[in-house]
C-alpha cells in the first residue's frame, strides 16, 4: 500500500490568529481556506497566510501531531512558528505555492 504525504499546516492572520490543519495539498486547502464554502472562521479573521508546516507520511500520524499542536498553549505554537518563520512570512507565496480551486473532477474536490 502506498501511502501519500500529508502536512500538518497552521495558517495566520495578519493579528496572528492562528488556525491548525491536515491537508495532502497545500495549494488546494490554501485556496479552500480562502475561498471555499465552509470555512467561515478562516475567511472571517483572514486567517489565509501559511506559517508554518510539517510533511508527515500517513494521515494517522498527521492527525496526531495536529492534534497535539491543537491542544498546545498558545506560546508554545507561537514559538514553533517564530522558531522556523521568525518574520512569521507567508510561505505558500514564497514557495509558488499555487493557490487554484480543486478540480471538480475529483469526488473529494
Amino acid at each position: 500500500m502506498r501511502t501519500r504525504e500529508m502536512f500538518v499546516y497552521i495558517l495566520a492572520s495578519r493579528t496572528r490568529k492562528l488556525y491548525v490543519g491536515v491537508t495532502n495539498d497545500l495549494g488546494r486547502r490554501l485556496w479552500e481556506h480562502e475561498h471555499g464554502p465552509g470555512f467561515s472562521f478562516t475567511k472571517r479573521y483572514g486567517i489565509t497566510r501559511l506559517v508554518h508546516f510539517e510533511p508527515v507520511l500517513s494521515p494517522e500520524t498527521a492527525i496526531r501531531r495536529e492534534k497535539q499542536i491543537k491542544g498546545w498553549v498558545r506560546v508554545k505554537k507561537l514559538a514553533l512558528i517564530e522558531a522556523y518563520n521568525p518574520n512569521w512570512n507567508d510561505l505558500g507565496r514564497k514557495l509558488g505555492l499555487t493557490c487554484t480551486p480543486p478540480d471538480p473532477s475529483l469526488r473529494s474536490g
